[in-house]
């Protein structure tokens, strides 16, 4: 095995990572948030914060760096177009993403409260779910073109 392909390995393993924890957490919190049970919820918050610190985040800093020595590797300019239209989109999913981070963490301590209280999720809650909801779409999308662009590396 070459490092060339050993780093290729490690970049694609990172778009799994990010797509695959991505899905799984919106899946989790979609069906935790149907439920309307703010214990439920809360825990389910408190599992995907944890797993956004330890997958989403270890993959989202390995992309740039495994990114960075395949382009050194395979001698591609950064002046790409497709590369290029890749880490713009990666600054898009980012912007997305940073916001959704704090968004879980206090939908979490929202839930939680309501639990303890045991009183109705506040409106509050739903404010940022809605919003947490649409973020994951251009977030979502943006990770979709990037793993597009790198498989097709149109010209």
């Amino acid at each position: 095995m070459t490092l060339y392909f050993l780093v290729k390995y490690l970049h694609v393993l990172g778009a799994i990572l990010i797509l695959g924890t991505g899905t799984g957490i919106a899946f989790f919190m979609l069906m935790a948030h149907r439920t309307s049970d703010a214990g439920f919820i809360a825990r389910t918050a408190s599992v995907v914060v944890i797993a956004d610190a330890i997958f989403t985040l270890s993959a989202v800093l390995l992309q740039p760096l495994t990114g960075g020595l395949l382009m050194m590797l395979s001698a591609t300019p950064i002046t790409e177009r497709w590369l290029l239209v890749s880490l713009a989109l990666y600054a898009v999913a980012g912007l997305f993403w940073i916001p959704v981070i704090f968004m879980q963490i206090e939908m979490r301590d929202l839930a939680r409260r309501a639990a303890e209280q045991r009183i109705a999720l506040p409106e509050r809650y739903f404010v940022l779910f809605r919003r947490w909801f649409a973020f994951g779409f251009p977030g979502f999308g943006a990770t979709m073109l990037i793993l597009w662009l790198m498989i097709a590396k149109p010209s």
